[in-house]
């Protein structure tokens, strides 16, 4: 039987997907992430896959490694590779609940990655109703804490990729719904101003603010943003009383860059800007980095093959460098066939508008069931 006529039905891939995407997940919540990652264990369990229950470290919750009965299992194969931990805290359903609405479908985390992951657990379960059986063993891993740079699984993510056939990513599409075959380098800092504590309003004049220094490289930062390299914060904490002028603050930036020289020459430049300016000291600590990712001759193949089954199915898929990272960032960048964002197609990632396009879902799970029959 023909992977691509396979009966997907969208009313059903909703009703599986609405207790993934309604047990929030956000990466900072390790019990919600655990809670998250048991139920995809019950529901591949439930398909008679093994599964792997993988500790978590570092404060992050648990990843799951699944594995199909398969005669060459523990050899070359492939690897499905997803994360579970979402951005969106523990209450977003409150405000983006779970609804079909316009032709589309809503909810934390559904675009990014949620979707995607239940799509190809989808594809097995038809290929197992169908009597189907993959030519290379199948293997998912879903991690923890991709939203946050992937600071405790990269290791884990690797050891799985090394030695694989291919690696498939179901991140959300591009917008025209291409897949990505390259990645941007990404890195990550943690930035802190010190300054002096005074009484806001009997001596103002004394203390020397580390918001307002805080403030002024926010500006600066910013400001070295060219084609080549971005920089942003996304994140600043400090204070406790409106009337203590600030003696420390906290912030958190990210640098993106089309090559790796591109994003080194960031790297210095935002390290250059440490030290002390009217009497509040500021330092940069680098933090996790994805290394970019060039697409190489295995991705290309692979990006082929997707284009292939693409144009039987009635499209035509496009093929990307994209900027937001992923972990295909560390798995391409290994040099093992990677192909991403090969998920839903949707919009809103990281706000309360993130949805799927409900029409789209029996055309990506039959793309995603061909390339896992297809791959050899």
């Amino acid at each position: 039987m023909n992977p691509l006529n396979l009966p997907f039905d969208a009313n059903q891939i909703l009703k599986g997907l609405r207790p993934w995407v309604e047990c929030e997940s956000p990466t900072w919540d390790a019990a919600a992430v655990n809670r998250m990652m048991g139920m995809a264990a019950r529901d591949f369990a439930e398909l008679g896959a093994t599964v792997e229950t993988i500790h978590g470290t570092m404060g992050f919750g648990n990843s799951i490694r699944v594995t199909f009965p398969h005669s060459d299992q523990g050899g070359p194969g492939i690897l499905v590779l997803g994360h579970m931990d979402t951005v969106h805290p523990v209450g977003t359903l409150e405000k983006l609940p779970f609804r079909i609405e316009d032709g589309r479908c809503y909810g934390p985390g559904i675009m990014d990655m949620k979707g995607g992951n239940y799509l190809f657990m989808e594809a097995m379960r038809q290929f197992l109703r169908a009597g189907l059986k993959t030519p290379l063993p199948v293997t998912f891993l879903f991690t923890s804490d991709e939203e946050v740079g992937t600071p405790a699984t990269r290791r884990l993510i690797e050891d799985h990729a090394r030695g694989q056939r291919a690696v498939l990513v179901p991140e959300a599409t591009e917008r025209d719904g291409g897949a990505v075959v390259g990645r941007y380098a990404i890195a990550r800092y943690n930035l802190l101003t010190e300054g002096r504590p005074s009484h806001a309003g009997e001596s103002l004049k004394e203390g020397r603010s580390a918001i307002s220094g805080m403030a002024r490289k926010v500006l600066e930062i910013e400001a070295m943003t060219t084609e080549d390299c971005t920089f942003s914060v996304g994140v600043i904490h400090a204070g406790q009383w409106v009337n203590c002028v600030s003696s420390e603050c906290q912030a958190e930036a990210l640098s993106m860059a089309k090559t790796q020289s591109d994003l080194e020459r960031g790297v210095a430049a935002i390290g250059a800007m440490q030290g002390e300016e009217n009497g509040v000291n500021f330092t940069v600590t680098r933090g996790v980095a994805r290394p970019v990712w060039e697409p190489g001759p295995g991705t290309m193949q692979l990006y082929e093959l997707a284009k292939g089954l693409s144009s039987e199915l009635g499209f035509e898929l496009t093929a990307h460098t994209a900027g937001g990272g992923s972990d295909g960032n560390f798995t391409g960048a290994m040099g093992v066939p990677t192909l991403d964002a090969v998920g839903v197609r949707g919009r809103g990632a990281h706000t309360l508008n993130e949805h799927l396009e409900i029409a789209s879902l029996p055309e990506r799970a039959k793309l995603a069931a061909g390339l896992l029959m297809n791959i050899r």
